[in-house]
C-alpha cells in the first residue's frame, strides 16, 4: 500500500486550468480516470490526510503510484477526453454502469438496397435506423406485425430474400399484402426505400401526417365508389391506431425526451432511462454499477449521459434531457450534448406537472430495478462465498481463492494439440481472460508435457509483468525483452489463487513443477480427475473427495468443464482450417482469386497437377514464371489419400475442386 505523499507532485508544479488526470498503480496500469476545472485544486485535495477522505478514496490513492494530467482548453474537451480514457483504460476506481440485460431494439436497414425491419440486440451499426430499446422482443415483433398492412416493408433474411428471387416466387408475406415483394420486382429499389422511410417517420413519431393521409385516401375511395378499397384503407388506420396505443401518451405536448432517474444506497446505484418521442414512451432501459469511487448523484447522472449519448448522434440525442440532479459541470456537459445532436439541448431538472409526474414514475423503477438486483446478487454471492470457502477449507488454502485458472489439453490422436484457460473471479466465468494455446516445444500425444509446458508460458508472461517493478528476478525470463507498459489492463498481469488442471496425478504434477522451475511459490494446484471427479494435489498419494452435494465440488466441475469447452472449440477449428487447407495455399504469390480461377479451370487440384506449364500458362492472369511455381510446388506436395465411400467401401476419385486457403489462427497465445 502506497503513502500518496511518496508521489505527490512538488507545489507550483500543477497548472491552474481545465484537465483530466489519471492515477496509476505500481504496474503503471491506469485505475483511475477524472477531469476538472482546477487540475491543481482537485489534485491537492487528493493529497490531504488519508483518514479525512472518504474510504473509496482513500483506498485508490493508496492502491496508486502515480499521477499524471493532461491540460486542455475547455471544460468541453475535459469532458471529451475523460470519456475516451475511461473506454480505452477500463479504470477500476471509476463508475462503470452494466446493463442489467440486453435490451432488442428494432432495427431498419437503411443501408442496404432493400432495407430490412428487424429485431436487433448489442452494439448499433452504421446506417441503420434504431428505435428503443423495449422491454421485450415481442412487443417490437406485434407492433411490426400491426404496421406492415400499412407499411408491407421487407423482414425476411438474405438468404431467404436471395431464394425468393432465384425462384420468382415471393413469400407468404408477399402472398397476404404484408410484404412489398422486392424480391420478385413488384416495386422497385426506390419504391421500397420510401416505404422504408415512412415507416421510420411513423416509428419516430411522425404519425398524423399518415393517418391524415389514410383518411383522406379511404374518403376519395368511398366517393369513387371503390369500396373494398375504402375499407382496406380503414382497416389500415385502425392497425396504425392500436400499433399507436401500444405506446401511450405520457406527455401531452408531443414532447422528444429521455428521462434519468437513479436509486442509490452505500454500495451500489442504478439507472433508469424512459425514451419519450412524440410524447409516447418508446424505449426504456436500465444500468446497474458499484459505487467504487465517491459519487454522488450528480456524479452518477454524469457518468449516465456520457455512457448514453457517447457514441449517438444527431437525433438519438433528444431536444430534452431531464434528471434528478444537474452535474457540476452543467454547461459543459450541455455544450457536449449539443455538439453531437447538431443542434441545442435543455438539461434539466422538472419541476411540476406531467414530466415531474412521469420522472416519478422512472424514479419508482429505478427503485424496484435495484432492489430485484439486489435480491438476485444475494442468492448468487451467498452461493459462490460458500463453494470458494469449501474449497479453501479442503485444498488447505490461507484464504478463498478470489481467482481461479483452469487449463485443459485437447488434441485428436495426437494431431492439432492445443490447450485452454478460463478464468473465474469470485466464482463467476471472466471470458475476456481466457486464453488458447498452441503446443510448440514438441510434436505428438503427451498431456503431461503440455501441461507442463502450457503451465510454464502463462507464469513466464507473469513474471514477465513483475520484472518491471523489481518483485522478481530476471534469471529465469526466457521470453526475450519485457514489452512496454501503456496502462491497459494486460493479458497475464494478475496471478491466480488457485491454477486447476483437467487430470490426476500426473498433470498436476507437471504443472507444479513448471512453477517451481520458474519459482512461483504462492499460487495453489489441483487437478480434477473425470473418473470420479477426485481432486488430487500435488505429492500426494491420495485424492481429496468431495461431497457430491457440496458447491464447492461444484464450482470446480464447472471451471474444469468450462476449459474443456473452450479447448475442444479451438481444436476443432484448427482441424476444420487444416482440412479444408489447399496445395496452392503454399505458392508464393499466388492470391485468393488466380487460386479460384486454376481450379475452376481444371476442376481439381489432382487435374492441376497432372497439367503440363503449357497448359496452366492458359488460365487467364497466370504468367509463365507464375506456372512454374504452381507446377513444382504441387510436384513437391504430397497427394491427399483417396476419399472412401464409407457406406460402399468404394474408392472415389479426387474430382471434386479443394478448397482454397485457410484463414490464419486468431486469438492465440503465442
Amino acid at each position: 500500500m502506497a503513502d500518496p505523499s511518496s508521489y505527490r507532485p512538488k507545489p507550483g508544479q500543477i497548472p491552474d486550468s481545465p484537465g483530466v488526470y489519471k492515477f496509476r498503480d505500481e504496474h503503471h496500469r491506469v485505475i483511475y480516470v477524472g477531469k476538472a476545472k482546477s487540475l491543481r485544486q482537485r489534485l491537492a485535495s487528493y493529497f490531504q490526510d488519508v483518514a479525512n477522505l472518504h474510504p473509496r478514496t482513500a483506498t485508490m490513492v493508496t492502491t496508486a503510484a502515480s499521477v499524471e494530467w493532461t491540460v486542455v482548453s475547455t471544460e468541453v474537451e475535459a469532458l471529451q477526453l475523460e470519456y475516451s480514457w475511461i473506454k480505452e483504460y477500463d479504470p477500476r476506481f471509476n463508475v462503470k454502469y452494466r446493463d442489467d440485460k440486453s435490451y432488442p431494439s428494432l432495427a431498419v436497414t437503411m443501408n442496404e438496397e432493400y432495407p430490412r425491419v428487424q429485431v436487433m440486440r448489442g452494439p448499433k451499426k452504421k446506417g441503420v435506423r434504431y428505435f428503443g430499446p423495449y422491454g421485450h422482443a415481442w412487443a417490437i415483433r406485434e407492433t411490426v406485425d400491426l404496421m406492415l398492412r400499412v407499411f408491407p416493408v421487407r423482414t425476411c433474411s438474405a438468404g431467404v430474400f436471395k431464394r425468393s428471387a432465384q425462384i420468382g416466387r415471393p413469400c407468404l408475406l408477399g402472398y397476404i399484402g404484408k410484404c412489398s415483394a422486392p424480391c420478385v420486382g413488384r416495386v422497385t429499389p426506390d419504391e421500397h426505400r420510401e416505404l422504408a422511410e415512412d415507416f421510420c417517420d411513423f416509428m419516430a413519431g411522425r404519425t398524423g401526417t399518415h393517418l391524415t393521409r389514410l383518411e383522406q385516401q379511404m374518403h376519395e375511395a368511398a366517393e369513387d365508389m371503390e369500396y373494398e378499397k375504402a375499407a382496406r384503407l380503414r382497416d389500415d388506420m385502425g392497425a396504425l391506431r392500436r400499433a399507436m396505443e401500444k405506446n401511450a401518451v405520457v406527455l401531452a405536448d408531443a414532447t422528444d425526451a429521455d428521462l434519468v432517474a437513479v436509486a442509490e444506497d452505500e454500495l451500489e446505484a442504478a439507472v433508469q432511462i424512459f425514451h419519450v418521442r412524440g410524447g409516447r414512451v418508446r424505449g426504456q432501459r436500465g444500468w446497474v454499477t458499484d459505487k467504487v469511487e465517491a459519487v454522488d448523484t450528480a456524479g452518477l447522472v454524469e457518468h449516465a449521459l456520457q455512457q448514453l449519448y457517447g457514441e449517438e448522434k444527431g437525433e438519438a440525442v433528444p431536444k430534452e434531457v431531464l434528471v434528478p440532479a444537474l452535474p457540476e459541470d452543467t454547461a459543459a456537459l450541455t455544450e457536449w450534448l449539443a455538439e453531437r445532436r447538431g443542434s441545442q439541448v435543455s438539461l434539466r431538472i422538472p419541476q411540476r406537472g406531467d414530466k415531474k409526474a412521469l420522472m416519478e414514475t422512472v424514479h419508482r423503477n429505478a427503485v424496484q430495478s435495484l432492489a430485484l438486483h439486489k435480491t438476485k446478487r444475494a442468492g448468487d454471492l451467498t452461493t459462490r462465498s460458500r463453494a470458494l470457502e469449501e474449497i479453501a477449507e479442503a485444498l488447505d488454502l490461507d484464504g478463498a481463492p478470489l481467482r481461479i485458472e483452469c487449463f485443459d489439453i485437447s488434441h485428436l490422436q495426437g494431431d492439432d494439440v492445443v490447450a485452454s484457460m478460463v478464468v473465474f473471479e469470485d466464482g463467476l466465468a471472466r471470458k475476456s481472460e481466457y486464453r488458447r494455446f498452441q503446443i510448440k516445444s514438441f510434436e505428438g500425444q503427451d498431456d503431461v508435457r503440455s501441461m507442463h509446458e502450457v503451465v510454464s508460458r502463462r507464469f513466464r508472461r507473469y513474471l514477465q509483468e513483475k520484472l518491471k517493478t523489481g518483485e522478481w528476478s530476471p534469471e529465469d525470463a526466457q521470453d526475450g525483452e519485457v514489452p512496454e507498459d501503456d496502462g491497459r489492463p494486460k493479458r497475464f498481469a494478475y496471478p491466480p489463487q488457485l491454477v486447476v488442471v483437467d487430470g490426476g496425478q500426473p498433470q498436476v504434477a507437471a504443472a507444479k513443477r513448471a512453477l517451481e522451475e520458474l519459482g512461483v511459490d504462492d499460487v495453489a494446484v489441483c487437478g480434477l480427475a473425470k473418473r470420479l471427479e477426485e481432486v488430487w494435489l500435488p505429492g500426494e498419494d491420495d485424492p481429496v473427495v468431495l461431497p457430491r452435494t457440496s458447491e464447492g465440488l461444484y464450482l470446480l466441475q464447472r471451471v474444469r468443464d468450462e476449459a474443456h469447452r473452450f479447448a475442444i472449440q479451438y481444436q476443432r477449428s484448427k482441424r476444420g482450417k487444416r482440412l479444408k487447407s489447399s496445395p496452392l495455399d503454399d505458392v508464393p504469390g499466388l492470391g485468393e482469386s488466380r487460386k479460384q480461377a486454376l481450379v475452376k479451370h481444371f476442376g481439381s487440384v489432382k487435374k492441376l497437377r497432372q497439367a503440363t506449364i503449357d497448359q496452366i500458362c492458359e488460365v487467364p492472369g497466370i504468367g509463365r514464371k507464375t506456372a512454374e511455381t504452381v507446377a513444382a510446388a504441387l510436384a513437391h506436395a504430397v497427394p491427399a489419400g483417396p476419399a472412401v465411400n464409407t457406406a460402399t467401401g468404394e474408392i472415389m476419385e479426387d474430382e471434386t475442386p479443394a478448397p482454397a486457403g485457410a484463414s490464419s489462427e486468431r486469438g492465440t497465445e503465442q
